[in-house]
């Protein structure tokens, strides 16, 4: 034990005059003023934030709505895990991802299918493995599994960033578009409805900058993930994403060039227009959400400009990859939830009230992401102790050691 009773006690002292004075009741009437005054719609160098329909909140009671029938038959959920980059004494920097596909009612031959890709980054320029396309399948388990280990593009300074989201958005997409004939009505993507991290590198420095219009690799995640699109279209599925973690500042960006906006992030904001208190206590009665908005904020805006941007030969329109999206809040956890949709699905009245009305339920019934999405979340997670043995176990097959720094050997943590 590092704090003694006293230590512990200093501490609270010590931020109070800190964050004391702030007020957040204040804050709450600083949303409902943005709400009313600068959402329909809100400007930043054009329109960037539009309601689809009517700007709104509404309340479900959480009993009746996590009882009522699904607007779908079958809601399948997909996500990626990963092992987080390694570095090994060789050289070598590499990731692991894997990605399965949960469904609810539950599909156990579907869930046993799994997509494994390893990323690899060398130091040694003499290493050079085959493009993707080049390089067949691994296949394990009676053909359930297929992995591939693809060399990442070279870069001197963000060997890490690179190889985990090309295993981790790769796997996912790969799969997704191997299996998408198994999600015949509702595919959830754990998370955003697009590599979002990956636009970003086209305003991050030079280096990361050039990979989404240069590398193979980095176009073909891209590519893959505006194909879920266009096969969700031709399939008459509904394609969307479920955030867990709302950490986007956006809108609050946005927001902050025009009036006083003393959020840390967009989650925050909403929450603060959501959240209903009565007698100074949260009450827990009612998920709360808003309607559907069309949005341009941030990244974003970058999905509608993308197949012109990489010279990506596309199926639809360009406005129909756009990016939709509602929030929700339930006060039981106090957690704020975004759910995304391409605009070509968004723009429909009937498939928005259906989303929202399946998510609604489903959020309701589990006290957190819907069924779907849990259940692949749990098929996709490597543990850490499963972490640490792969890393021993890669290790040995490539008659070398990993490089582990002072808080692996002082305390075991696993990154």
């Amino acid at each position: 034990m590092t704090l003694d009773p006293v230590h512990f006690a200093g501490i609270p002292e010590l931020v109070r005059g800190v964050g004391g004075d702030v007020d957040e009741a204040e804050h709450r009437a600083d949303a409902e003023a943005v709400w009313e005054t600068y959402f329909d719609p809100l400007y930043d160098d054009g329109a960037v934030l539009e309601p689809i329909d009517e700007q709104a909140r509404y309340l479900a009671d959480l009993t009746e709505a996590g009882a009522s029938d699904p607007a779908f038959d079958s809601v399948h959920g997909l996500d990626s895990g990963t092992i987080n980059p390694r570095a090994f004494k060789n050289g070598l920097v590499l990731d692991v991802a894997q990605a399965a596909m949960g469904a609810d009612p539950g599909d156990t031959p579907l869930h046993r299918e799994r997509t494994v890709i390893a990323t690899v980054h060398a130091s040694d320029r003499t290493l050079d493995l085959p493009s993707f396309e080049e390089i067949a399948w691994t296949t394990q388990d009676d053909d359930h599994w297929r992995g591939k280990a693809i060399e990442a593009p070279r870069v001197e300074r963000n060997e890490r960033a690179v190889v985990h989201a090309l295993s981790l958005y790769l796997a996912e997409s790969e799969h997704a578009l191997e299996h998408f004939e198994s999600a015949s009505e509702f595919l959830l993507l754990d998370g955003p409805l697009y590599p979002k991290v990956l636009t970003n590198w086209l305003d991050r420095d030079e280096e990361l900058a050039a990979l989404p219009a240069e590398d193979g690799l980095t176009r073909r995640v891209i590519r893959n993930y505006l194909g879920l699109v266009e096969e969700a279209v031709a399939t008459d599925t509904v394609l969307g994403g479920f955030v867990k973690n709302v950490s986007a500042r956006g809108i609050v960006r946005a927001l902050d060039a025009k009036t006083h906006a003393p959020w840390l992030d967009d989650a925050e904001l909403f929450g603060q227009l959501l959240e209903r208190r009565a007698g100074g206590e949260r009450v827990t009665d009612d998920l709360a959400y808003t309607n559907w908005f069309l949005s341009r904020v941030g990244y974003d805006r970058e999905f509608s400009t993308l197949g012109e941007r990489l010279d990506l030969d596309l199926a639809l329109d360009p406005e129909s990859y756009e990016v939709a999206f509602c929030v929700c809040y339930d006060p039981r956890t106090d957690t704020v939830y975004k759910a995304e949709l391409p605009r070509v699905f968004a723009a429909d009245e009937a498939i928005r009230a259906r989303v929202t009305d399946q998510l609604v339920r489903d959020v309701a019934a589990a006290s957190g992401p819907p069924a779907a999405i849990g259940r692949a979340d749990e098929l996709a997670r490597i543990s850490v102790r499963e972490k640490r043995h792969l890393v021993d176990a890669m290790a040995e097959a490539m008659n070398t050691e990993p490089r582990e720094g002072y808080d692996v050997e002082r305390w075991g943590i696993d990154a």
